[in-house]
């Protein structure tokens, strides 16, 4: 069969006849195809890539193994948390000495007016 195209596309046109093909058309038309197909071929490569991580990504979400989607807005709500916390701490120890020193004082004060003749 091969011999036969070969054969076909090298023998002369007769006259009053075009030729419908030519070897350098049915080539390039080849060439074009296996073209063609290498980009058909990647774009599927990355239609399944992409269909893969989303459904990896729908998995383990449903799985309730991974974090989740809010994780940045989770994060940066402990950070202020923790801010929060900070602050109150240090008020809180800032009011406790003012109690010690209070409480202190009203202790002096009791044992002067205790030893008052």
């Amino acid at each position: 069969m091969l011999e036969r195209v070969h054969a076909a596309a090298n023998t002369p046109v007769e006259e009053g006849r075009t030729a419908a093909v030519s070897r350098t058309s049915l080539q390039t038309d080849l060439t074009n195809a296996l073209e063609r197909n290498k980009r058909f071929a990647a774009r599927v490569r990355q239609l399944e890539s992409r269909l893969s991580s989303q459904l990896g990504d729908a998995i383990w979400a449903e799985s309730g193994l991974g974090a989740p989607v809010d994780i940045d807005h989770l994060q940066r709500r402990i950070a202020l948390l923790e801010q929060e916390v900070a602050a109150k701490q240090g008020e809180l120890d800032e009011r406790t000495e003012e109690l010690e020193a209070a409480r202190a004082a009203n202790r002096e004060l009791t044992r002067a007016l205790n030893h008052r003749p």
